[in-house]
């Protein structure tokens, strides 16, 4: 279905506008009034120089004016253009070259402050996620446009007051052949633009597809899977020419109307009138009627394309503010949006680890949706090394996640010491607890920062030391050339590192070690560890962990079976629940799971 097109209130576009005005301004107050500054006085020249000078100069020939009144008048002008040439190298090559990026980067911070906030659904959500997108990816735009609405309004405003009382002075009607260009074209332009912004719309979608592929192409993290599966390109490049396929299809769709519409707008009601029409009207005025000069008839034609050009810039200024406020309206919306994960109370979160009860929780990522967790009952005891295993689907990441307040149970409540979690602060809540998701990501930093999450040049390098000591990527580090300094990734850096899967884990589980939180959860924390690896991460999380209640889930019962209590989920419900042992003496789908995983070793062992 196309996009509708919304209407919009001039009190609502121009709100839009003075809230990236207002943005702009804060950042770089000195360069926006230079810059107006810089537009009037090049159109005052302007007009000074091709419309009054030129005027001057012709009527002082056509009248014997004496030469020394027009020399001194050129010489004057002459110096007047030099400095203000001066003056608009200084503000555009000088001050905009600092002042430019502090804008952008004031308008980006905002747009990364508030998604640093969104709640997690946000992302699961297409329609929003595709707002989100067309918001940060039109930020640096909306800047631009911004410095360019300025540039139109005080152009087309500086050279309708200079030339049209120039033009009231010499021949009033002349204005009447201008009004007429100016309302059909305004007109049609508002009717342009609204065109022009459906497009984007209904590109947008196709864009981002060919973005991905883009990104899949340049990426190191897909390169070796591209090299050794040949069919994934192939299929790639299929979805990439298919949405360029589709983009071009709705290029041709609105090919039709764009050109009916600019043809009207730029021939019809703007050239034909002044060019033709105008132009006779100005003869027969000097020839047949006498009433003006052969100077002014010169000077008012040819000032009368600027003054046209300075019209259709007028008649541009509405139309290009609305169609800003389209995208600023994205971009506020993104800004204004309120996180539900709130707290209620905002009660400070205890220092230390406490007793978790979850009483029939119940949770499903969207309204009508199947349930992904369904009716769990589980207390977790303080110190407690909780494991939650089950196949795949089961519900386990979806568990942490709600404990970790990402998202909130829809039925049931969530307590810790009796209190339901949605009442404690929330920022407080998360910092209770250290995490290390399955879907871990390093970052273009260095490896102290990727420990911290944080700037890390005020922090003392010891507990970032023993951190990765615990988690055991000592080893490693001990082989990098700049140590805790070393870049990770070559996204900023040429020497950056790019470390193993196994490596690349043990830094991310030391940042769970390194954070002060009395709650540990770790989702599949030794997948990438080979079986010697996995048991020392084990022994050191353990110790490590001694003071901290830890919540983890593995496929690999090996790890599991170190946890004070199991549970085992099916299809978003517990369907078993005790110690290793225990639940091996269940003789119930745990321990299906325990002798499919062991069996060989078990069968090694009998036969010995």
């Amino acid at each position: 279905m196309k996009p509708k097109q919304p209407k919009q209130p001039f009190r609502q576009v121009l709100d839009n506008n003075m809230f990236i005005l207002k943005i702009c301004f804060s950042a770089s107050p000195l360069y926006i009034l230079a810059f107006i500054l810089d537009i009037l006085r090049n159109q005052l020249l302007i007009f000074f120089e091709h419309t009054y000078g030129i005027g001057y100069v012709l009527e002082s020939v056509e009248y014997g004016r004496p030469f020394q009144n027009v020399a001194v008048f050129i010489i004057a002008l002459f110096i007047l253009i030099g400095l203000g040439m001066i003056y608009g190298a200084f503000v555009n090559q000088l001050i905009s070259l600092k002042a430019l990026p502090k804008m952008k980067q004031k308008l980006k911070f905002m747009l990364y402050e508030k998604a640093r906030k969104l709640d997690l659904e946000c992302y699961d959500n297409p329609e929003y996620y595709n707002e989100f997108v067309l918001a940060v990816s039109e930020a640096d735009k909306q800047v631009e446009r911004l410095l360019e609405f300025l540039n139109k309004l005080f152009t087309g405003l500086t050279v309708f007051i200079t030339t049209g009382t120039y033009f009231l002075i010499k021949d009033w009607f002349s204005v009447c052949f201008v009004a007429v260009s100016f309302l059909l074209s305004s007109l049609l332009m508002q009717v342009f633009n609204r065109l022009n912004y459906k497009i984007r719309l209904q590109k947008n979608p196709q864009e981002r597809k060919r973005a991905y592929v883009n990104r899949v192409f340049y990426l190191n993290d897909y390169a070796k899977e591209l090299r050794l599966n040949p069919d994934i390109p192939h299929k790639l490049l299929d979805k990439f020419k298919a949405a360029n396929k589709k983009i071009y299809e709705i290029d041709r769709e609105n090919a039709k109307r764009k050109f009916i519409l600019s043809f009207l707008r730029d021939y019809v009601f703007n050239d034909f009138i002044s060019d033709v029409l105008y132009i006779i009207y100005l003869v027969y005025k000097a020839t047949v009627l006498s009433l003006i000069s052969y100077s002014s008839v010169v000077i008012l034609f040819n000032s009368f394309g600027r003054f046209k050009r300075s019209l259709r810039t007028i008649t541009e200024i509405y139309p290009y503010a609305s169609e800003t406020s389209l995208y600023v309206d994205k971009i506020r919306s993104f800004l204004d949006y309120e996180p539900r994960i709130d707290s209620k109370k905002r009660l400070a979160v205890p220092g230390k680890p406490g007793i978790f009860k979850l009483d029939n929780i119940a949770f499903a990522y969207n309204e009508g949706a199947k349930s992904v967790i369904n009716n769990i009952n589980m207390t977790i005891k303080p110190y407690e090394k909780v494991a939650l295993v089950g196949y795949n689907g089961a519900g386990k990441t979806t568990l942490i996640k709600l404990l970790m307040r990402l998202y909130d149970v829809k039925e049931g409540t969530i307590s810790l010491n009796g209190v339901d979690i949605r009442d404690y602060d929330v920022a407080q809540y998360r910092e209770h607890v250290g995490t290390v998701f399955q879907d871990y990501m390093l970052y273009a930093a260095t490896v102290k920062e990727n420990v911290l999450l944080d700037i890390g040049e005020a922090v003392p390098e010891e507990p970032v030391m023993e951190a990765l000591e615990q988690s055991g990527f000592v080893q490693r580090l001990s082989e990098l050339k700049y140590g805790l300094a070393t870049p990770l990734t070559a996204e900023f850096e040429e020497n950056g590192v790019n470390l193993s899967g196994g490596e690349a884990q043990k830094l991310a589980i030391s940042r769970a070690f390194y954070k002060n939180s009395s709650l540990i959860i770790l989702d599949e924390p030794s997948s990438a560890l080979d079986p010697i690896a996995e048991y020392q991460l084990n022994q050191s999380m353990l110790e490590a962990a001694a003071n901290k209640t830890v919540v983890f889930i593995s496929h690999r019962l090996s790890t599991t079976r170190l946890a004070d209590k199991i549970f085992m989920l099916e299809d978003g419900r517990i369907i078993e629940s005790g110690s290793h042992e225990e639940l091996l003496k269940l003789d119930g789908k745990y321990a299906g799971m325990w002798r499919v995983q062991a069996g060989q070793y078990i069968a090694e062992q009998h036969l010995e």
